[in-house]
């Protein structure tokens, strides 16, 4: 969540749809409306000619998910959170238009007016002990679960921040995932014949952990342990006292935002440093921690700057943190080694182990399976002569991350193979940790990075 980011230009929410027959009836009502466009379109493309209904069903996916986007923003809460998910499962099964509107719902959405939020926090804590904070009404930030309050301990001026759900929202969370499954059936948007019960299974799982403040409340204390003695992170202090299941209080940790213009404004050099944390948290979460925070999002890091050059992250949010097997771990690690050290046989058998290949299919899948790993693990490919394109390396042999059109490559080669009869939508485990992986990617392009990353990985492999 972003802790910065004053929502002043938004009129705050005065009322949640958090009942579960006021939901359904939102939901429902843009269902059948989904479905009278959905009977519509289908009699005026008996009319159109064969390109004109290709750009037609284009231009209707984008209309039926830009409608999905808006209902969505509007109800908060777990189906909007769950509509925010299935943008990352659908670049998979879902028609391109659709992914990129749903994509669009991001956390960035109107706050809740305080007389809403304020009654949950003063259950949560009891009227002697919200007595003790002066809260700032005014939300720092407003996601789809909660939102977040910066707040003053009176008696020492400690800096908080108070993260405070949304009323109702852990109650819909069957409803909204039942609801969202119909709803995506009736718009027809997903394949026919395609099983989207693990999907939505997956979704309600990853919802209940969002809304568990306990278990981000563990979560933000392990990071804090892991990282205490290591200078370049700052992770947030929980205060217990102050925190329930539905309120989390943290110190406030100053930072900016990493496309702020005085983070932009460092040296190559501060940048660069700032990147290789970045790919040294990640690969240690992996590899060593087995747990991993998978969302990407800007707001949950800040740049803080320092004056001896030794500049620090600030890590925020730890609710969408995972827990990955270590059967998992040691076959994704399989697929990784082989594909930094172009060894076939290993990325072969840890696709296998993963579920994303299987040894009897034919070879020219398994080596397209290949290329695609080693064109993906490009970055960590150090001084191996051939696998990287001249012009993204500099002088010294360090890749030059800003300019790399890496994801658009990989992209169109796994919009390729997804065309084959062997494609196979990949495990939950790889959407969520991919999602972490293209955002550090994009994190060390909005660095402006250049750092051969290579030996941070094999130090963990």
């Amino acid at each position: 969540m972003d802790r910065d980011k004053k929502d002043g230009s938004k009129p705050g929410m005065a009322h949640l749809k958090t009942g579960s027959l006021e939901r359904n009836i939102a939901l429902t009502k843009l269902g059948f409306g989904a479905g009278t466009k959905i009977v519509a379109h289908s009699i005026a493309n008996l009319f159109r000619g064969e390109i004109s209904r290709t750009q037609s069903d284009r231009d209707f996916y984008k209309r039926q998910a830009e409608i999905l986007r808006d209902e969505l923003g509007q109800l908060k809460g777990s189906v909007m959170k769950a509509g925010q998910m299935l943008s990352l499962y659908g670049q998979y099964f879902l028609p391109e238009e659709a992914v990129t509107v749903l994509s669009q719902l991001q956390d960035d959405t109107p706050a809740v007016h305080w007389k809403v939020v304020g009654p949950v926090l003063e259950r949560a804590l009891g009227r002697a002990r919200l007595a003790e904070l002066d809260v700032d009404e005014h939300p720092l930030a407003a996601a789809s679960l909660g939102q977040a309050h910066r707040a003053r301990r009176k008696r020492d001026g400690l800096e908080l921040v108070v993260k405070i759900q949304y009323p109702g929202v852990a109650d819909a969370i069957e409803s909204d995932i039942k609801t969202l499954s119909r709803l995506i059936a009736m718009t027809r948007m997903a394949p026919k014949g395609l099983d989207l019960n693990p999907i939505f299974a997956e979704l309600r799982e990853m919802l209940h952990r969002e809304v568990d403040y306990a278990a981000e409340r563990n979560f933000t204390e392990t990071f804090a342990r892991k990282l205490a003695d290591d200078p370049r992170f700052v992770v947030p202090r929980v205060l217990t006292e102050y925190s329930s299941d539905q309120v989390l209080t943290t110190t406030y940790e100053h930072g900016y935002h990493v496309k702020d213009a005085k983070v932009q404004a460092l040296s190559l050099e501060r940048r660069s440093a700032l990147g290789k944390a970045f790919v040294d948290v990640f690969v240690s979460e992996l590899f060593r921690w087995n747990m991993v925070q998978t969302d990407p999002h800007f707001g949950n890091y800040r740049i803080r700057p320092e004056e001896d050059g030794n500049d620090r992250i600030v890590l925020l949010d730890f609710g969408a943190t995972r827990v990955f097997g270590r059967g998992f771990v040691d076959n994704y690690a399989s697929i990784v080694r082989g594909g930094v050290q172009r060894d076939r046989e290993q990325i072969i058998k840890g696709g296998c182990g993963i579920g994303l290949m299987s040894a009897d299919f034919p070879r020219n899948v398994l080596e397209a399976f290949c290329d695609m790993c080693e064109m993906i693990t490009e970055p960590f490919a150090g001084d191996d002569p051939g696998r990287v394109p001249a012009h993204l390396l500099n002088e010294r042999g360090e890749y030059k991350w800003y300019e790399s059109d890496l994801p658009m490559r990989a992209g169109q080669l796994a919009a390729k193979n997804a065309f084959s009869k062997y494609f196979r939508v990949p495990p939950r485990e790889i959407v969520f940790l991919h999602r972490r992986l293209s955002g550090v990617f994009i994190m060390l392009a909005t660095l402006r990075a250049e750092l051969n990353a290579r030996p941070l990985l094999m130090d963990v492999l």
